[in-house]
C-alpha cells in the first residue's frame, strides 16, 4: 500500500533512516511474541517462523511499490512498519503492514500502473509460495494436541471442535491449492493459525485482495485508474463499495439485533449470516471517509502499453482468487 502526498517533482526523497529501522525492530519484536502466542509457546524464539514468513510477505510488497518508484523517478519513502503490541481487545497479528509515501504527484498512467501493480503481485507470489511450502510441509497429524491437549480423551480421540472458537473464511486461491496438494489430514479452519506458513500465507492473500480493491488510492485503485481512466475508475469504486456494503450488512444487522432486540435475530436467514462478516461494513467507511474512493489524475493520463493492460487483467484475477467473502468467523 502507498500514500501519495503530492508536491512538485524536485530533489530525491530525504529517507529518515532511524526511524525506518526503530520501526521495522519494534515489528519484528512485535511480530515474534504474535508468532509465539499463535504458537502456543512461550518464547519468543518460537514465533521466528511467523516473524521471518509475515515480514517477509510485507517487506516484498512494500518494496515492489519503493523499487518501482525508483525506476521511474519518483520521490518516495522506504517502508514505514507499523508494530502492534499485545493488546486483548485486538486479533494479536502483531502488525498493521507497512506503508511508503510517495511524496510527489505520479508523472504518468504507465507510472501510476506500475507502482500501483508492483506490490501486489509480487507479494501474491509470496503469500502464493507460503501456502504451497505449508501444505506441502504440515508436521503430524497430532501436532495439535501438543497446542491443545484437551482435544484428546481418554481414548485418544480427537474431542469435538470448542464453540466460540476462531474459523478463518477460504479464498479461492486457498481452495486450488487445498484440492491439489494439501494432504488429507489437514487441520481445520479453526487451527490454522498454528501453522505459521499456512497462517502467513493466508493473511498476505487477504492482505493483497484488500489492496486490489479498485478504490480511491489503494493498489487496485491505480490500477484501475490507469486501465480504465477517471470514470471508469469511478464506476468501478462505487460498484465495489456497494458490494461491500452489501456484503457486510446482514451479519453487522444481526450483530445490532443481538445487542438491542435478540428475538429478531431469527428473522435473518441463516444462509445469508454464512456469507456475511461485519468488518466489510467498517471496511466500507475507513475507504469512503477516511481514505476516499476517488482517484487523483496524474501529471500527464495516456493510454496504457498492450503488456501493460494484460498485466492489469492478471492483477483482477488475483484479486478475486485471493478475495475471502468473510475472513473471520465463529464456531
Amino acid at each position: 500500500m502507498n500514500f501519495p502526498f503530492f508536491q512538485t517533482r524536485t530533489t530525491p526523497a530525504t529517507q529518515n533512516y532511524p526511524l525506518h529501522i526503530t520501526l521495522f525492530l519494534l515489528t519484528v519484536l512485535s511480530t515474534l511474541w504474535a508468532g509465539a502466542f499463535w504458537g502456543g509457546k512461550e518464547t519468543l524464539v518460537s514465533g521466528i517462523p511467523y516473524s521471518f514468513c509475515l515480514l517477509l510477505f510485507l517487506s516484498v510488497h512494500e518494496f515492489g511499490h519503493f523499487f518501482a518508484t525508483l525506476h521511474h523517478r519518483v520521490r518516495a519513502t522506504l517502508p514505514y512498519y507499523i508494530p502492534v503490541p499485545p493488546l486483548p481487545f485486538l486479533l494479536s497479528l502483531g502488525t498493521m503492514g507497512a506503508v511508503i509515501k510517495i511524496k510527489e504527484k505520479i508523472p504518468g498512467t504507465n507510472a501510476l500502473f506500475d507502482i500501483g501493480i508492483a506490490g501486489p503481485l509480487s507479494g501474491f507470489a509470496v503469500c502464493t509460495g507460503l501456502l504451497v511450502y505449508g501444505f506441502l510441509n504440515l508436521p503430524p497429524a497430532d501436532f495439535i494436541y501438543s497446542i491443545h491437549p484437551e482435544y484428546l480423551t481418554k481414548g485418544g480421540i480427537q474431542a469435538p471442535l470448542p464453540q466460540g472458537a476462531l474459523s478463518l473464511g477460504k479464498n479461492l486461491l486457498w481452495i486450488v491449492l487445498e484440492y491439489f496438494i494439501a494432504p488429507k489430514n489437514l487441520p481445520p479452519m479453526t487451527e490454522m493459525y498454528h501453522y505459521p506458513a499456512l497462517f502467513t500465507g493466508w493473511l498476505g492473500s487477504l492482505v493483497t485482495a484488500l489492496n486490489l480493491l479498485p478504490v480511491g488510492q489503494l493498489d487496485g485503485g491505480h490500477i484501475t485508474y490507469a486501465m480504465f481512466g477517471r470514470k471508469g475508475h469511478a464506476k468501478a469504486a462505487r460498484v465495489f463499495l456497494l458490494f461491500i456494503v452489501l456484503l457486510g450488512l446482514p451479519s453487522f444487522l444481526e450483530l445490532l439485533l443481538s445487542l438491542f432486540k435478540p428475538d429478531a435475530v431469527l428473522f435473518i436467514p441463516p444462509v445469508i449470516l454464512q456469507w456475511s462478516w461485519s468488518g466489510w461494513m467498517l471496511w466500507a467507511f475507513i475507504l469512503s471517509r477516511l481514505i476516499g474512493i476517488n482517484h487523483p489524475p496524474t501529471w500527464h493520463d495516456h493510454p496504457l502499453t498492450t503488456p501493460r493492460k494484460l498485466l492489469g487483467w492478471i492483477a483482477i484475477a488475483i484479486f478475486f482468487l485471493t478475495f475471502t467473502p468473510v475472513p473471520f468467523g465463529i464456531t
